[in-house]
Parts: structure tokens; C-alpha cells; sequence
């Protein structure tokens, strides 16, 4: 009895623990991507990239060009809020120095790491195959003098967090009010501005005081840079969750 009641506090207090850092299967309403933030993660340099890692929590989450990036579940996702809405990236628009993170960074490999140089990128060539490699070609080759500066981390998001952290219409008006920087990547920028394009509210279509129908106003929708096709592959089967 003894034995197991050691047990069982020292599984009670893991549990307790990870609660603390990452809540599994619970996420931002209708974007769930396997885990919660509750508050503002640690977030430490990948020495020699201009991208941070979250070193004490259970997931692969990076910042990098002033965006936040998880791999989870074998995809990528991006969002400039530390717990969501994410938005899901294909293979083929995940940015570069995002793709050269060293294995060793990465908190929860998957299975297929297992062999791979913890001190290398992880064989995406391998995993996602020939046809991306070709349209990728060079991703794993680049000039370690020029790395550029990493991206000013937004630290007034550790104001938002529990019961605090804004709603998706609330995020674009915050984070433009208090972080100046602009992504520089052009990878990074597309996927900076289309979700902020769709986190625009949509015009209430009630009919204004004294008007009609047919005098209501819309606003036209807003397209991003990319065409229709490359958005849906952007996307991939899923969508933006």
C-alpha cells in the first residue's frame, strides 16, 4: 500500500505539473490543436538562427519573423498570438529558417527523427518526398554569416493570458497597438496578413435605422497575395482551424 500510494503522488504531481505548462486536447474555441497555453511561454534563442524555442514545454513551438510556429500532429501551423487561432501551413509555405531548426530543438520529435543528427534540420526531403524537395530546392543550404537578427519578441502578450487572452477580433487591434514590427520574410508576411484579413469582424447585416435591404452596406471581401490555388494548398484538406 505504501508503494503504490508513492506512486500514485508522483503521478498526480507530473500530471499537475504539465497542467501547469500545456493542457492536452483542450485549445482556443473551434481551433484546437492538441494543447493550451495558459500563460506566456519561456520562450530562449536557437543559437546561430533568428528563432526562439519554448524549452520547458511538451511541444514543438518556435517563434520566428514575429509569428508564432507548432508542429504537431506531422503539420505546421502559424499564429501572432502564443495560444492561437491557428492557421495551418503547408508543407510547401512553411518559411526556411523554420524548416533548418536542429532536431535537438524540437521538445517532442516524432517517431521518424529517431537516427537523424540532433545538431542538423530534420531529412524534410525525406519525409515529405521528392516533388517538395524539387520546389524547395535549397532550403537546407544558406550562408550561416548572414543569418538575419531574430525578431523582437511581443512581450506585452504576457499581459494577456487565462480568462485575459482576447478573443480573435480583439488580437489585430492589440498587436498592432503594441508591436511595431513588420515580419520581413515575405513567406512570413503572407501568412501574417491573411490572417489578419481573417480576423476582420464581419459587417452586421441587420438593416441600419431608417434604411432597407436593398441599401445596406457590405464590404467586399479581401483577397491575400496569393491565387486561389496556392491558397488552397496553403490551406491543405483541413482549412484554417
Amino acid at each position: 500500500m505504501r508503494y503504490l500510494l508513492i506512486v500514485f503522488l508522483m503521478l498526480l504531481g507530473s500530471a499537475t505539473s504539465a497542467v501547469a505548462q500545456v493542457s492536452i486536447g483542450i485549445g482556443f474555441p473551434g481551433v484546437s490543436i492538441g494543447f493550451n497555453l495558459p500563460v506566456y511561454p519561456e520562450l530562449v534563442p536557437v543559437p546561430g538562427y533568428p528563432v526562439y524555442y519554448a524549452p520547458r514545454l511538451e511541444a514543438n513551438f518556435f517563434f520566428y519573423d514575429g509569428m508564432y510556429w507548432v508542429y504537431q500532429g506531422d503539420n505546421w501551423y502559424a499564429s501572432s498570438w502564443y495560444n492561437g487561432p491557428w492557421g495551418l501551413v503547408g508543407p510547401n509555405y512553411v518559411p526556411f529558417f523554420i524548416l533548418r531548426i536542429p532536431v535537438r530543438y524540437y521538445r517532442v520529435p516524432p517517431p521518424y527523427f529517431r537516427g537523424w543528427q540532433p545538431d542538423a534540420p530534420p531529412h524534410w526531403g525525406e519525409h515529405w518526398g521528392r516533388e517538395w524537395e524539387q520546389r524547395r530546392s535549397g532550403w537546407d543550404r544558406w550562408d550561416r554569416r548572414a543569418v538575419p537578427a531574430p525578431a523582437p519578441l511581443p512581450i506585452y502578450q504576457r499581459g494577456y493570458s487565462g480568462d485575459r487572452y482576447p478573443h480573435t477580433e480583439q488580437q489585430p487591434l492589440l498587436h498592432d497597438r503594441n508591436y511595431r514590427y513588420q515580419p520581413r520574410d515575405a513567406v512570413v508576411r503572407q501568412h501574417y496578413e491573411e490572417q489578419a484579413v481573417k480576423r476582420i469582424p464581419v459587417p452586421s447585416q441587420r438593416r441600419p435605422p431608417g434604411g432597407s435591404a436593398g441599401q445596406e452596406h457590405r464590404q467586399p471581401p479581401q483577397q491575400g497575395r496569393g491565387s486561389g490555388r496556392e491558397k488552397d494548398e496553403q490551406r491543405g484538406p483541413q482549412g484554417n482551424r
